[in-house]
């Protein structure tokens, strides 16, 4: 997208933003409230038109979405497996793939009111990767989940990516987390603020007016802790 501009309720949103994401890139995008991060995410897949500014998407982009939460009534008798029929029955074989890329393919039988939080976030990983998608955007997936379930999932995130060669989009709060796990990070304000590597946005004033200092060391502490569990993985 180039110069996109929009207005909701008379007043502007976003302001001549410009944005790009390459194949099996990971862009995190973070902000404060109402700096206009969902409302980023919803002209992407199109489902706002930009009052100004134009957004291209490749012929035949397929967009698999893990939203922030879901309600499911927990007195509804659903399984994981039947979950995924939903609304439309996808093939046993479809199902099982996307389960086991996104880490869950032990949960099927399970009922989706028994999950814990980080399981439930792996089915709607799951859900979303039926598609096969090209970009695969995450609204604030983890909210809710503890630091080492937030870590876990964009772990499992990131190995998808691998995997499969998507795109992948996240939104998040978690500072400390995301922006390890991206390739780039978009600063979010209305306009964007800055952006490129973790460690360049860290450092950058536009960042750190909104959100500190602090960040840069947990960011450094989050890396040292990943790379001390990659090393127990591999001695083991």
């Amino acid at each position: 997208m180039s110069g996109l501009s929009i207005r909701l309720g008379g007043v502007t949103v976003l302001r001549a933003v410009d944005f790009f994401i390459d194949p099996g890139e990971i862009v995190t995008i973070v902000g404060p409230n109402g700096s206009g991060k969902s409302t980023l995410l919803r002209a992407i897949i199109g489902a706002l038109r930009p009052d100004s500014g134009m957004v291209t998407r490749a012929a035949g982009l397929r967009i698999g979405y893990v939203p922030q939460k879901l309600h499911i009534d927990p007195t509804l008798p659903l399984t994981v497996r039947r979950f995924l029929d939903l609304p439309v029955r996808v093939d046993e074989a479809a199902a099982r793939t996307a389960l086991e890329e996104a880490g869950a393919g032990a949960l099927a039988g399970r009922q989706m009111a028994r999950l814990s939080g980080g399981q439930f976030q792996r089915v709607l990983l799951a859900r979303a990767l039926l598609s096969k998608p090209d970009l695969l955007i995450l609204d604030e997936a983890t909210q809710g989940l503890d630091q080492p379930g937030s870590a876990a999932f964009y772990r499992k995130v990131a190995e998808v990516r691998d995997k499969l060669g998507c795109a992948v989009l996240m939104v998040s709060h978690e500072l400390h987390v995301v922006m390890a796990a991206s390739d780039r990070v978009i600063c979010l304000n209305g306009h964007v603020c800055c952006e490129g590597k973790p460690e360049h946005v860290a450092s950058a004033p536009e960042y750190r007016a909104l959100f500190g200092t602090g960040t840069q060391g947990a960011l450094a502490l989050y890396r040292h802790e990943h790379s001390h569990t990659h090393d127990r993985e591999a001695a083991e």
